[in-house]
């Protein structure tokens, strides 16, 4: 009688693996974010949505989601156009320019916040040449913008980098001998290889410029119903011992944000199905 053949292999069996990635994401993701939930249930529904429907609240809300919104815009069209430059070509300085795009990744956000500051104030270098046109960068939600698409930029060309590389010069190559001119061979051979990784860049970016909250507080002033950002308005709350309040409006944020992320993802999937079939 032979022995079963059993393949070896190098992590532990499904179950066990599974009991891991299971307890992993509860202590990290799903007990945190359960704790916002447990924490707003000792408010009444008519406080609950006192706290989070207050006009203050509402313009932060505002505030956050389109500023982050047109962060991850502008990052998406540039990501590319960057993602582009650093697979197509080749020139001096590439290594130096492609560890560049990490620097957002590395470097605190207080000290990015700072250096943007100082560069976008009246008195700083950008900022005294935006100034006499009559253009506000610090202290105005332009500066969040700003702030936010200098954070997310690496999200978008991480991801798109990757599919980039991956394309295969043969169809475009195919394209063009057959007539397509480079817009058409971009619009019809290459950017649909494309959208699934920038729906994801894009994900990642808006997702991330949602919760940032170092680089940000020194750009915007953090003026109430005009530059005051919704995490700084949690943490205003939590400094006035008012817990109850703060995790009203991060559920908000929570639930808001898993919704947009839902959509995209959907989006992504579908994009995904198109390319694949």
């Amino acid at each position: 009688m032979g022995r079963r053949n059993k393949t070896k292999r190098i992590l532990p069996g499904f179950g066990l693996s599974m009991g891991f990635t299971v307890l992993y994401l509860s202590l990290l993701v799903l007990f945190p974010l359960s704790a916002v939930v447990w924490k707003t249930t000792g408010l009444t529904f008519d406080q609950f949505w006192q706290a989070v429907t207050d006009e203050r609240v509402v313009a932060s809300y505002k505030l956050s989601f389109g500023a982050s919104l047109a962060a991850a815009l502008v990052n998406t069209v540039f990501g590319l156009l960057v993602a582009w430059v650093l697979v197509r070509y080749r020139f001096p300085g590439k290594r130096f320019v492609d560890a560049l795009v990490d620097m957002p990744f590395a470097l605190p956000t207080a000290v990015a916040g700072i250096a943007l500051t100082s560069l976008y104030a009246d008195n700083g270098w950008i900022g005294s040449l935006l100034a006499p046109l009559g253009v506000k960068a610090a202290y105005s939600p332009l500066g969040i913008i700003i702030a936010l698409t200098f954070i997310g930029l690496p999200f978008v060309v991480r991801t798109v980098q990757p599919v980039l590389q991956e394309l295969e010069h043969e169809t475009e190559e195919a394209a063009v001998s057959l007539g397509a001119s480079r817009w058409r061979t971009f619009r019809r051979v290459i950017f649909p290889q494309l959208v699934p990784a920038l729906l994801a860049g894009f994900t990642l970016a808006f997702a991330r410029a949602i919760g940032e909250y170092g680089s940000v507080v020194f750009i915007s002033g953090n003026m109430p119903m005009k530059t005051e950002i919704t995490p700084l308005l949690i943490m205003t709350k939590l400094e006035q011992y008012d817990y109850a309040g703060a995790t009203a409006i991060a559920l908000v944020m929570l639930i808001i944000s898993f919704v947009l992320l839902l959509v995209t993802n959907a989006l992504q999937m579908k994009s995904n199905r198109r390319v694949s079939g």
